[in-house]
């Protein structure tokens, strides 16, 4: 039995691209889990980008992470993003 496999997208809520790769998962009906680093608190925030910073060391958004890693998208590729869908 093949497990769903867990979906992070690290995002900024005011960023382009990031809306973009959003409103694309949403149209394959896609589970994530949306982590908007611009809309937490300071703390919160710093945690999150030493996260982010494991799997995207230039902190650039959007970040999308695919089983904790083992797939990484960094940035609004259409293609790659579709790839990745067809393996979810």
């Amino acid at each position: 039995m093949d497990k769903k496999k867990r979906i992070v997208l690290f995002a900024l809520s005011t960023c382009p691209a990031c809306r973009k790769t959003k409103e694309l998962l949403g149209k394959h009906g896609l589970d994530y889990l949306l982590v908007e680093i611009d809309t937490v608190d300071r703390s919160s925030r710093e945690k999150l980008l030493q996260t982010l910073r494991k799997y995207n060391p230039q902190e650039t958004f959007p970040t999308l992470v695919i089983d904790g890693g083992k797939k990484v998208v960094i940035g609004y590729s259409e293609e790659e993003i579709l790839d990745l869908i067809k393996e979810v």
